[in-house]
């Protein structure tokens, strides 16, 4: 993996939520702090696009969450939840965040993705070999595709710092009788 990054590269960076916000749960039981993200992958470049590709659920409840992306300048790209008959619920956003990637490389340098999925792989591969844009990898080195992490210009484990990329977790306070 090289890692060539200079000020003057043009890049987009390209978050999916779900997967950083499960390996974020699973992994430390804790959310994701996306501002610190998107300032350690920019890492002083020009940044064209930031966008986070989440899911709509019935409750709404994300909403606020959506809000504090956007004040973050992140822009959100929203999709409902699918819910199948006999309850299976389905959530993402592999295909646009692939026709994204692949439409934003033809004019950038750099294309972050901000995953570990797996699926990806392909993508990186297409981008490497048949366009003339790095592809870069940020997700929590221990839930991540290892193939991903193989095939990629440079990844960032996340998870090496999870301070810095986690947020804080609240304090509850307990009554006590």
């Amino acid at each position: 993996m090289s890692s060539i990054k200079h000020l003057e590269q043009r890049i987009a960076v390209l978050i999916d939520v779900q997967n950083l916000y499960y390996s974020a749960r699973h992994l430390y039981g804790r959310k994701v702090n996306f501002g610190e993200i998107l300032k350690s992958v920019t890492a002083g470049r020009k940044l064209i696009r930031a966008i986070a590709y989440g899911i709509r659920t019935e409750a709404g409840e994300e909403k606020t969450f959506f809000e504090a992306l956007k004040r973050e300048g992140i822009e959100v790209k929203i999709k409902d939840l699918q819910v199948f008959p006999g309850g299976l619920k389905k959530g993402d956003w592999d295909v646009g965040i692939t026709v994204d990637a692949i439409k934003f490389s033809d004019f950038l340098d750099a294309i972050i993705l901000v995953t570990g999925d797996g699926d990806f792989v392909p993508l990186v591969e297409y981008i490497k070999n048949a366009k003339s844009a790095r592809v870069e990898i940020s997700a929590f080195g221990k839930s991540a595709s290892s193939k991903l992490k193989e095939v990629t210009d440079d990844f960032l484990d996340l998870g090496k710092d999870p301070e810095k990329y986690l947020l804080k977790a609240k304090l509850t306070r307990k009554i006590i009788y």
